[in-house]
C-alpha cells in the first residue's frame, strides 16, 4: 500500500467531508466572526488551502521561502468563499497531489527542508506528506470547534471512518 497517497486522500476526504456538513448550515455560517484561532471557518479553510499549497510546491523541488513568498500574500486578501468554491479549490489541489505521487518521486528520497522558521532540516518526501495531513487534522479540529461555538453540531472525520467508507457491510 502506499502509504503517503492514501494519507492524501485521507485529507482530501476530510476536508470534503466536513465542507458538506458546512454546506447543510445558514449559508452565514462560513463567515461569521468567533473568538478563537481564527476570526471564520473560511479563514480556517483558507489557511489550509495555502499551507498545502506551500506544500505541494516544496515537494515539487521549490525552495519553501519561494513556495510561501509566492502564497502568503494571499492570506492578506478577504475571504468571501463558499463551501463549493472551497471544495473546487481542494479538489484541484488534490488533483495536483495525486498526478505527483502517480509520477512515482521516491517518496523516501531526503532533501534540505529550509523552514524560514524554524531552520534547516533533512526530511523526506513522505514526512512532509505526513505533516501536511497532520496540519489538515489539526485544523479540522479548529473548525469543529468553532462549528459547536456557533452552535451547530460537526461530523467526524477520524481516520478510521475513511477506512470503512467504501466498506461493504461483513457478511
Amino acid at each position: 500500500m502506499n502509504h503517503p497517497l492514501q494519507m492524501l486522500r485521507y485529507n482530501a476526504w476530510a476536508n470534503q467531508t466536513l465542507l458538506n456538513r458546512i454546506k447543510e448550515l445558514p449559508p452565514e455560517t462560513l463567515h461569521r466572526e468567533v473568538n478563537t484561532s481564527f476570526p471564520t471557518i473560511a479563514h480556517a479553510f483558507a489557511h489550509m488551502h495555502m499551507v498545502d499549497q506551500i506544500f505541494y510546491a516544496v515537494l515539487s523541488g521549490t525552495e519553501m521561502q519561494e513556495a510561501m513568498n509566492a502564497r502568503m500574500p494571499l492570506a492578506d486578501q478577504p475571504i468571501h468563499d463558499t463551501p463549493d468554491e472551497l471544495s473546487r479549490r481542494f479538489a484541484e489541489l488534490n488533483r495536483q497531489f495525486e498526478t505527483w505521487i502517480d509520477a512515482g518521486p521516491d517518496l523516501e528520497q531526503t532533501f534540505i527542508l529550509n523552514n524560514p522558521y524554524v531552520g534547516p532540516r533533512e526530511t523526506g518526501r513522505s514526512e512532509i506528506v505526513l505533516h501536511l495531513v497532520n496540519h489538515g487534522t489539526y485544523h479540522r479540529g479548529n473548525v469543529s470547534t468553532m462549528l459547536r461555538q456557533l452552535g451547530h453540531a460537526s461530523t467526524m472525520t477520524d481516520y478510521i471512518f475513511f477506512w470503512y467508507q467504501d466498506q461493504a457491510p461483513a457478511q
